[in-house]
């Protein structure tokens, strides 16, 4: 069985280090598989962590619809009955909390329930998974780059958590454990990178509610229930004696007192996420920024601020509880005392612009779909004005005579211009009856239609794209933003300039609309089903994909090999690139959901079966246009195969292990290999077409004292998925099969 580390990376049994990250396993040895079902309910789909009181893992809701779910487990060492009483009784305190906590941007408490597995007993927090990155992982991937978070950044941070931090505490509760690991940016469900403006353009204003907001995770109120048990287990005689409180949160990021005494405060918090917005800006951990005499913060020594949150930092990070700011809203109304006006969207854009550059050094390329928000200045507070002493008043007898007269004379004219209006209405009719005259309007006064100011020839250009995106499914959203992508691709000198509605941008529009035409067409071969959900497929779908081919015993990279073929065929330009996050990845996305279905209705999936004292099986068939199929095989250790394709040179195939670890051809044109093989289990054969006709192939195996099987179907226990770790620009989770794409040779 595999085994995990901590940060949920997949090894071999056997292995005493995890091969992505070096951490020991002896301690992680263990807990709930991926493919198992707890309280037939909640099926397992990794593990995303481990922490001292239990793991936390991903699983799919079975009687929701398969929804994504996160399953914090407590898992005392120590299992005896009163542990396991106390654990539920205050686990049970805690959920009543969570359940209360009612906000788009906390993970929503679902249930508490308790299980038996393996003989174990298990208490389980579960709530709504939240896909995204943690501060602390997209402050990694700039440090890496020589980026940090800009200023502005980490205001508008503030600004999004603030009013979150203010609701907790109006409950009275205290999160504890406020750190970039504990705020997470939520990825968009949908593409919605900008709102639609004119036909065939973008407006770069986009509005959003929950999409792309920062997401406060991990409350600490778990964990003070696990320690307190733990305490408790070991003072059972305590009584009714009030606990010591626990200490929680991390060094640097909780305030002194927190540390020492484990009594904690709304402003606790706001102490907690100053610490993380100076990480955020410094890249430096606390430590680095904290002086080790007098321990004070010393940021100043790595970054200039602007003197207002410079001096809204400092008083949140005061060593004094009561010099800080003791609520969420004195910090927003510090920060933000006038709001700034929103600025009115342009109206003539065709294309859409992007906020800034993409080489920019002071703002990196956001994750797809959301980009940075346009952010304000930081106001200065104004300065006060001197107390003025009351003013005499201005009505005086003359003067409130003269407005008499000027009231009075105002009621005439009024009266004189009712009665002339009244009178020309009945002027062309004896019988009363009112003419009502033909309104004009100036041409410049009147709201001009999206398209009038195209000719006719692109308007019906662009009117035909709208019929058929329409047809096809398409989001509006999705759609304008894949083109925009492909345009600019393909026209780089424009630098993502706007297109405008003028004539002089009339040749850059016929190509916008051709690049749009050419992509519609390439979509149609995808199912209406996926083409649908494009815009909105991400990490989760991924995991759902796997754990579906596993259960048949195929891994995901076969199915990644069946849906690149596909793509690629389409789209040969995106070979070598890394275009997971961008939305030409989402189309990627789209062709892996359709080559799922096939493999699960068996049209691209077939399992291979000796004959009883046969040691030779051949296959053969015809692949479509960019299709593919996997065969897989159960054989042993240590038995010889010798296998050959028989097929055109645009066929390309794939030969993998059980468990991934050994790889012995991967979209070769070579047409045999021979060894011994090294693990027993499923081997998998892909074989796949790059090419646009219709080719035979045939498959033979042939392999010394082969295991007969005596079903043709598939086995129900998945294979473990083993697939190498993801290149460092991809960023899926640690133990998934990344995109098939290699790393790209220079950062877009």
């Amino acid at each position: 069985m595999n085994v995990y580390c901590s940060k949920g990376h997949e090894n071999p049994p056997g292995c005493r280090f995890c091969l992505h990250c070096g951490e020991k396993l002896d301690a992680a040895i263990g807990g709930i598989q991926p493919g198992q079902t707890l309280g037939d309910r909640y099926l397992i789909v990794r593990q995303l962590g481990q922490g001292g009181f239990g793991r936390t893992y991903l699983a799919e809701d079975i009687n929701r619809f398969r929804e994504l779910c996160v399953l914090k487990e407590f898992s005392p060492q120590v299992q005896t009955a009163y542990v396991l009483k106390k654990a539920e009784e205050l686990f049970q305190r805690e959920a009543t909390v969570l359940y209360k906590l009612q906000h788009p941007q906390i993970p929503r408490f679902r249930e508490l329930f308790r299980s038996n597995f393996d003989g174990k007993e298990y208490l389980f927090l579960v709530q709504d998974y939240v896909e995204g990155q943690t501060y602390r992982s997209l402050l990694d991937e700039r440090l890496k780059k020589g980026l940090r978070f800009t200023e502005s950044e980490v205001i508008q941070l503030l600004l999004q958590i603030l009013p979150v931090l203010e609701y907790i505490h109006s409950l009275g509760v205290i999160h504890r454990d406020i750190s970039p690991d504990n705020l997470m940016l939520r990825k968009p469900t949908q593409t919605l990178p900008y709102q639609a403006g004119t036909q065939g353009g973008l407006n770069p204003y986009s509005g959003g509610t929950e999409e792309g907001l920062p997401v406060l995770i991990d409350f600490g109120g778990v964990k003070q229930v696990a320690a307190v048990v733990v305490s408790q287990y070991y003072q059972p005689n305590a009584g009714a004696v009030t606990p010591p409180a626990t200490l929680l949160g991390k060094f640097g990021y909780a305030p002194p007192e927190q540390m020492q005494t484990g009594l904690v405060e709304p402003h606790s918090d706001l102490y907690a996420l100053a610490a993380t917005a100076l990480v955020l800006l410094t890249g430096k951990q606390p430590s680095e920024l904290i002086d080790d005499y007098t321990l004070a913060w010393q940021w100043r020594r790595e970054i200039n601020l602007s003197p207002t949150l410079g001096a809204v930092l400092d008083k949140m990070l005061s060593p004094v509880p009561q010099q800080r700011y003791q609520s969420a809203r004195e910090v927003l109304q510090a920060l933000n005392p006038s709001p700034a006006p929103v600025p009115n969207p342009p109206t003539t854009a065709t294309l859409a612009v992007a906020p800034s550059s993409p080489h920019s050094p002071t703002s990196p390329t956001p994750p797809y779909g959301k980009p940075l928000a346009r952010l304000h200045t930081l106001p200065t507070s104004p300065p006060p004005h001197p107390p003025t002493s009351p003013s005499p008043t201005w009505w005086t007898p003359e003067k409130i005579i003269l407005v008499f007269l000027l009231l009075t004379t105002s009621a005439v004219v009024a009266v004189w211009g009712a009665n002339t209006l009244l009178s020309s209405r009945f002027d062309d009719g004896s019988d009363g009856s009112t003419s009502q005259p033909t309104p004009t309007f100036s041409p410049t006064q009147q709201p001009l239609a999206p398209l009038a100011k195209y000719s006719p020839e692109e308007r019906a250009r662009k009117e035909r794209l709208r019929d058929r995106r329409q047809r096809l499914g398409i989001d509006e959203n999705f759609y304008l933003s894949l083109v925009n992508q492909v345009f600019w691709e393909n026209n780089p000198s424009l630098e993502r300039r706007s297109l405008t509605d003028e004539a002089a941008d009339a040749q850059l529009r016929a190509q916008w609309d051709k690049t749009a035409e050419q992509l519609l067409q390439k979509l149609t071969v995808l199912s209406s089903e996926s083409r649908q959900k494009l815009g909105t497929y991400g990490g989760g779908d991924r995991d759902r994909w796997k754990v579906e081919v596993n259960k048949l015993n195929v891994s995901s990279r076969a199915l990644y090999d069946l849906g690149d073929a596909a793509f690629f065929q389409q789209f040969p330009e995106q070979e070598r690139k890394n275009f997971i996050d961008q939305p030409i990845g989402q189309v990627w996305h789209a062709f892996v959901a359709d080559k799922l279905s096939a493999i699960l209705a068996r049209s691209a999936f077939q399992k291979i079966n000796f004959d009883p004292n046969t040691t030779t099986k051949t296959v053969s068939g015809n692949l479509k246009s960019s299709a593919g199929k996997v065969f897989i095989a159960d054989l042993r250790q240590n038995q010889l195969m010798e296998v050959n394709l028989a097929a055109n040179p645009q066929i390309l195939w794939s030969i993998y292990s059980p468990t991934g670890k050994y790889l012995f051809l991967e979209d070769s044109k070579k047409r045999s290999w021979s060894g011994e093989l090294p693990e027993s289990g499923f081997y998998e054969f892909v074989v796949v077409s790059r090419t646009s006709q219709p080719l035979s192939y045939q498959l033979t195996l042939n392999v010394e004292n082969p295991t007969p099987t005596p079903s043709p179907t598939p086995t129900d226990t998945p294979t473990p998925d083993e697939t190498p770790p993801p290149t460092p620009t991809d960023t899926p989770t640690p133990d998934e099969t990344p995109p098939p794409t290699p790393e790209p040779t220079s950062t877009p």
